[in-house]
């Protein structure tokens, strides 16, 4: 069984791992109706000529810089790695990481100790890249040696001196004995495309909708009642967006305020309004939404997903 995939443009999406479930929410935010059949890497959606690809992360970049795939969400360590030419549109505040030099704790104190030594990473080119500096200075040649999986292991196995890994959380770095040495990069989910794309309405079309996903995701509706009396002091808490809408109630000396705010901050609100007499008040989840530009670049110092329109803490 095969997808006749026609003239739609073509997005890839990871097909497993820990972004997959999240990448599928933004999928639906997105408004993309489709059904994978099993064991199938794409499915057309019903309602856009667009046809997902579902590919491991780590060959998304290659498709999308090298291939016919027009838009793709991967990491920003992976185009690194791959150093392909590809279009950032809009970081998606999840998937964040370091790309770490690693080494047991307390041994090294500096990545240039390492140099000369045997590296096992699954990003040979960044550390080869990065290790060449001290390589050139202290006229050695670092050892950079491929896996694919499970790095961690390879110091306590004898088969590294250090690592080049990614860094989350930190939980399975330190349980295998290791500390980060030194940052290379930092990295998060990105939304990316062809720069030679054959679909650049569409490619607009599907930004502009996980964009403004994203955006609701990290802002909410807040209404609430107050004394016209206090109606100055309430406005400066919640200035919203342009304006906040307010409305009169019947009882002439109040009213209802409506505005936008962040989620993130939203309970310091709550405790903010109280203290100026404000009663009533409620929260409200946004779905989706859109916004002019303006707005959008002025909500990019609140979001963790950020917009660029050029074009893990510890593990």
């Amino acid at each position: 069984m095969s997808v006749d995939v026609g003239e739609n443009m073509l997005f890839a999406v990871p097909k497993k791992g820990r972004l997959y479930e999240r990448v599928l929410g933004m999928l639906e935010g997105m408004g993309l109706h489709y059904r994978r059949a099993n064991r199938l890497d794409i499915a057309n959606c019903s309602n856009l000529p667009v046809s997902l690809v579902f590919l491991p992360a780590k060959d998304i970049a290659y498709y999308v810089g090298e291939g016919q795939v027009d838009l793709g969400i991967t990491g920003e360590d992976i185009i690194a790695e791959a150093d392909v030419k590809i279009n950032t549109l809009l970081k998606l505040g999840v998937g964040k990481c370091r790309l770490c030099v690693q080494g047991p704790v307390g041994k090294y104190k500096s990545a240039k100790e390492l140099a000369g030594k045997r590296i096992v990473t699954s990003f040979p080119n960044l550390a080869a890249k990065y290790f060449a500096k001290y390589d050139s200075e202290l006229s050695t040649k670092t050892s950079i040696k491929y896996v694919s999986g499970s790095v961690e292991a390879a110091i306590g196995l004898g088969l590294a001196d250090g690592i080049v890994d990614l860094v989350e959380t930190g939980t399975t770095m330190r349980a295998a004995g290791l500390e980060v040495v030194e940052n290379i990069m930092q990295s998060q989910t990105v939304l990316v495309s062809n720069p030679n794309t054959k679909h650049p309405e569409m490619v607009s079309k599907l930004f502009k909708r996980i964009q403004g996903y994203i955006v609701a995701k990290n802002q909410c509706m807040i209404s609430y009642n107050i004394p016209k009396a206090a109606l100055e002091k309430a406005i400066a808490i919640t200035p919203g967006h342009e304006s906040p809408t307010i409305t009169n109630l019947s009882d002439e000396s109040w009213v209802s305020v409506s505005a936008l705010i962040k989620v993130k901050g939203a309970q310091e609100i709550f405790d903010a309004l109280e203290g100026v007499g404000a009663k009533s008040i409620l929260t409200f989840a946004i779905d989706n939404c859109r916004f002019p530009t303006d707005f959008r670049r002025s909500l990019s110092g609140q979001l963790n997903g950020v917009l660029h329109e050029d074009g893990k803490e510890e593990k």
